[in-house]
This record gives structure tokens, sequence and C-alpha cells, in this order.
């Protein structure tokens, strides 16, 4: 029943022929491995790349971020609540249209926002309350308050645009750390220069963000198409606010400060895997590819370990600094100029005044134009107040 007879028309040639076995391998693919075998079998032996549909990073929502904005704008309107320049000032913008939130007068602040007083009392970077009132905790308060409306518009702006793409690509565990302590990091340098003036504003965080952008594009450099051109841009973007910094009254230790946190952070917590790298638990079933790539590159662990050692030293480093009454000024005579830069347009100097002061009224004369004022102060003791009284005496 199973075994094939000859019928009596057929030659035992014929019958072979009928049972002849083709070869596998035929057509193209034969004439291809007979002409160049080596290349044929190299092909062959290839690993297979990615699977169809295979997404190796998750894209999160971005929530964080717009959430810090509205915090931040809520913060800005509860300082203008306690400021209550109606009440507390003898020249307010706006009485008329805001009431109790009134500006103070734009000779005192042009970004229309709060007195200084008001932000000092509020947890804005004072070095002589961090340093002698032992308050480190301003360190991180000055990053949530705002100048101005001005201040606080520019700089909310500025942090949907940056911060939202990078919570989409890392997700808030990561970008939410980064964006604290590239502030803090900010407000600390800011702490060891500035120590003469009130520092506010959420720009050194800012800052950190743009810095991890930057370290991000160097870390992950292998999955980036269009290399020079992305590199050339950021640095531009970067160069432009930089230079803003270098304006009076604008504060640029705390951007410079919160800049190199954020790209030694970036380097930690925005590391990616190298292009090639597949992730098994997220490769569809029954998908294996036999690479032997290591899930990231030497020079990304190099660049991890470094980063994160000089992030720890110069943290740990700077708060000792900071509350030993270390003054970078004296240790360095041209590093004002990374702050502010004098042009024939304005002036880095602070202004100077010869005072007489009794009780809570003080008389006040610039040295420099001998203009002459006469002021009542809320607290004879807060220099600041003072200082600020004596710039706009000799403007």
């Amino acid at each position: 029943m199973g075994r094939r007879t000859p019928s009596s028309n057929s030659s035992p040639e014929s019958d072979l022929d009928t049972i002849k076995v083709q070869p596998r391998d035929s057509g193209p693919n034969l004439e291809e491995r007979d002409r160049h075998p080596a290349h044929y079998y190299h092909q062959q032996s290839r690993p297979p790349g990615p699977p169809p549909n295979y997404q190796p990073y998750t894209k999160w929502f971005p929530w964080l971020v717009p959430i810090v904005a509205i915090v931040n704008v809520g913060l800005f309107v509860l300082v203008m609540y306690v400021n209550d320049c109606p009440r507390n000032s003898q020249n307010c913008f706006g009485t008329e249209i805001f009431g109790r939130y009134a500006f103070q007068d734009v000779h005192e602040n042009p970004l229309l926002g709060p007195s200084t007083t008001t932000l000092q009392k509020l947890g804005a970077l004072d070095v002589k309350k961090v340093v002698e009132g032992h308050q480190l905790w301003r360190l991180l308060s000055c990053m949530w308050l705002h100048a101005g409306v001005f201040h606080v518009a520019a700089n909310m702006l500025s942090l949907l645009f940056v911060g939202i793409r990078l919570e989409q690509e890392f997700g808030f565990v990561r970008i939410g750390p980064l964006y604290v302590l590239a502030g803090v990091g900010g407000s600390l340098l800011s702490a060891l220069f500035v120590r003469k003036k009130i520092s506010v504003g959420a720009s050194g965080a800012l800052f950190g963000l743009l810095g991890a952008m930057l370290s991000e594009l160097l870390t992950n450099w292998t999955l980036y198409e269009n290399k020079l051109a992305t590199l050339l841009t950021l640095l531009l973007i970067i160069a432009i606010n930089l230079a803003v910094g270098i304006l009076p009254h604008v504060d640029n230790f705390a951007h410079l400060g919160g800049f190199i946190t954020g790209f030694l952070l970036g380097c930690v917590l925005l590391i990616r895997p190298q292009f090639g790298w597949v992730d098994k638990k997220k490769a569809p079933p029954g998908y294996f590819a036999a690479s032997k790539k290591s899930k990231y590159k030497i020079y990304q662990y190099i660049l991890l370990i470094m980063s994160l050692a000089i992030f720890l030293t110069g943290f740990i480093l700077g708060l000792i600094l900071l509350t030993s009454g270390w003054d970078g000024n004296a240790h360095c005579s041209w590093c004002h100029y990374l702050s502010c830069v004098p042009t024939p347009l304005w002036s880095c100097t602070e202004a100077r005044c010869a005072t007489t002061q009794l009780g809570n009224q003080m008389n006040m004369t610039c040295t420099s134009n001998h203009k002459n004022g006469t002021y009542i102060l809320s607290n004879p003791n807060n220099t600041i107040e003072i200082q600020m009284l004596c710039s706009k005496l000799c403007k």
C-alpha cells in the first residue's frame, strides 16, 4: 500500500526522474550563494533588527511641569496679598484697579511686584539671614518667589517651553528632582557671591533644565540624527540666556549655578541605553535578538560617575563655605563681571549714600548726584530696604 510500484508504461529512467528531490535553495538565492558565498552567509547570520512597532522609551504625560507653573503663579498672587501696598506704602501703582493687590511704585519695583521687605519676609535669599540666622531653607524657598509680573511671566513661559518636552521624554520622577536641585544649586552659588542683595526667582532651576538638555545630548550622542544642528541650536539658546545675565539687577550667579548643577545631574538622571540595544521586557513575545551590545557605552558610565562625584563634592563644599561666611568676591577679583558688565548705558557699582537716622525716619544723601531724601522705615535695621532706597535716590 505504501510502496510505489512502477507502471508497465514507464521506464526505470522516467521513474527516477519523477522522485528526484529538488534542492532547498533555488533560483536567485542559489545563484547569489554560488557567486558570493562569504557575503551570503554573513547576511544570513546577522542578528535581526528591532521588532516592528517596538517602543524603546516610554512617552510620559506632562503633568508636573504645568502644576509647578500654576503653583508659582498662585504663590505670586499670595505674595501680593501679603504685600498689601495701599496699607503699607505711600506710593502704589494700580490701586484703583487692583486694590489690595496693587503693585509697589514703578520707581521702586519696575517689574510690577511687591516690596523688598515682603519678599525678604516670605523667604527670599538673604545671605545674612542664611549665615547668621542659619535659615538654610531660604536656598529652596527663594526659587518659588518672583519679583514682579514680568518676572513670573517670563520664567513660567520658559518653564513650559523647556520643561514639558523634558517631562514627556523622561517623566516626572527624573525631571522633578532635577528641577528642584538645580534651583538650590543656583541659590547656593548666588549666596557665595551676591552678599548684599536679596535674590528670588526660578531662573536657576530653568537654567538647570537647559544644562540637563545639553548633557543629555552629549551623553546620548549616538541616538541623535542631526547631532551638530541640535548641538549648535541648544548652545545658541544657552548663550543668549546667559548674556542677559550681564545686565544689572539680574542674578547671573544663580543662572550659572543652576546650569552647572543641571548639566551634572543630566549625566546621571537622563542617561539612555545606546542605539541598537533592545529591552527584552518591552519586545513582543517570541522575539529574540542575538545582540552582544551592552546597555550603556563606556563613556556614559564614565560621565555618570564623574558627574555624580563632582555634584556631591560641590554641594557639600558650597554649604560648608556658605555657613562659614565665605565671601567669593574677596577671593576672586573678576568674578563680579560674570553677573554684571559695566557699559556706557548702565553702571554695575552699588549706590552709596550718607545717612542720618532718628527713630524710623532716615535722611539720605546720594554721594554721586548729591540728591537728598527723607524716608520713613518700617524696620530701621533692614539694610536691604535702606540699600534699595539709596539706589532709587541715586538714579
